[in-house]
Formats: C-alpha cells, sequence, structure tokens
C-alpha cells in the first residue's frame, strides 16, 4: 500500500526527476501532421498544458503550449505559433487513445478556448488515486509517493510565449506530461483498496483534520488570552 500524504518538506528532501527522452517542438503547422502520426502509434499518453502566467488582476492568456508524451518521446505543440490545429483536435477527440493527465478540467477549458472540440477518453488521474489510497492532488506530491523522487516546479510561472523556449523549460514541460503517463502506469498496476480499506483511511484522515481544527482553535484561544492580557498590563501615563 501506498503512503497516503507527504509533506512539503518531505518531497524537498527526495532527488529531483526530469524527462530524458526525445522532446520535439512543433512550433511549425508543417510539424503538425507528422507529430500526430507518431502519437498515433502509442494507445496511451501523457498530457498537460502551459499558459504565460499573468502577473496583473484581470489579464488572461490561452493556452501557450501542449505537451503530449509517451514513455520516452515529448511532442510540444506551441499554439501561440500554429494555433490549434484540426490534427491536434482531431487526436484529442480521439476515443480509440487514451490521455492521462492531472486536473484535467482547467486543461481542457484553457484548450476549448482555442478550438471547440469534444474531448474523449481522457483520464484524470486525481479521480484515481484515492482508489489506491493516495490522498493527495497535486502532480508533484503524487509522483513523490509513488516514485520517492521530486518533480521540479522551477520553470512553471516564466514566460510560455517567449520566442524559444529555453532547455530547462522543455524538460520542464515535458515532465510533467510524461509523469502523469507513470504515475497512471504505475497505479492500475497495482489493486485497488478495498471498501473497507478505503473507509478506514477516510476516517482517519477525517480524525486528523478534527484535531487540527480543534488545536488551531486552541491556539487563537491562548493567543487572544495573552493579547487581552498584555493590554491590561500596559501602564498608565
Amino acid at each position: 500500500m501506498f503512503k497516503t500524504k507527504i509533506s512539503k518538506e518531505e518531497v524537498n528532501t527526495l532527488p529531483v526527476v526530469i524527462f530524458e527522452g526525445k522532446i520535439t517542438l512543433v512550433d511549425e503547422l508543417s510539424k503538425v501532421d507528422g507529430a500526430i502520426a507518431e502519437l498515433r502509434k502509442s494507445p496511451i499518453v501523457g498530457i498537460d498544458t502551459e499558459t504565460k502566467p499573468a502577473f496583473t488582476r484581470g489579464t488572461h492568456h490561452k493556452v501557450s503550449l501542449v505537451q503530449i508524451s509517451t514513455l520516452d518521446h515529448c511532442f510540444l505543440f506551441r499554439l501561440n505559433k500554429i494555433d490549434f490545429p484540426t490534427p491536434l483536435a482531431d487526436f484529442l477527440a480521439d476515443d480509440k487513445i487514451r490521455k492521462i493527465g492531472l486536473s484535467l478540467r482547467d486543461d481542457l477549458s484553457g484548450l476549448n478556448k482555442h478550438h471547440n472540440f469534444k474531448p474523449a477518453n481522457f483520464v484524470d488521474i486525481q479521480t484515481i488515486a484515492q482508489s489506491y489510497g493516495v490522498m493527495e492532488l497535486s502532480l508533484q506530491k503524487i509522483y513523490a509517493i509513488l516514485f520517492e523522487k521530486k518533480i521540479s516546479k522551477s520553470q512553471r510561472l516564466t514566460n510560455w510565449e517567449n520566442p524559444e523556449l529555453s532547455e530547462l523549460q522543455q524538460r520542464y514541460a515535458a515532465t510533467d506530461a510524461w509523469a502523469s503517463l507513470q504515475i497512471y502506469l504505475q497505479l492500475i498496476s497495482e489493486k485497488k483498496l478495498s471498501k473497507k480499506e478505503l473507509d478506514k483511511i477516510l476516517a482517519q484522515q477525517a480524525l486528523e483534520q478534527r484535531e487540527l481544527r480543534e488545536q488551531q482553535m486552541a491556539n487563537r484561544l491562548i493567543f487572544n488570552q495573552l493579547t487581552d492580557s498584555s493590554d491590561t498590563q500596559q501602564p498608565e501615563n
């Protein structure tokens, strides 16, 4: 059975993992058909997206990059350069190919702002991890629990619409899509927890959360009492 939770501090002690396979940049329309043809050779792929970060309120950007990865080859589709070509939309709507990601609702919503399509055969890791006893929701923490390695997030807030993506940006983007696929394959190779085992974990989690809330309330009460006491002991002028 996997660990149910992992702290940020524990994650930060782990060795960093990065995708070491082949990366193909798809930044021209002439490269799209070949990339999709190669991806169609795999019955299952990992997927993720990146968007140029917005640092001012009310500013929003369309998805800049779509990463689609097999276990050894990741394709980076630069939508800010090629828009959302029909072959890519058709691939994402193909129910014969399974696509694995995390928090897919956000990714698919962002992609539909580019091109309206009907996603097919997508699996969100967040919806299945709990069945195997993993109670975390982030890609980094789920990966850490399963593989005892850390996915770096150092490039997350970089500019994904730069004229050229740096090597670090490419590796970061590829790693997230590849890691989603790895997680899925590892999970489905394991036996799902029984309802009794899962209920026990959920009950223990609920107890720990209740105890944490009670401790936080007690700490606030003590703080307020100390503050009130300090105020009443102020010397008069």
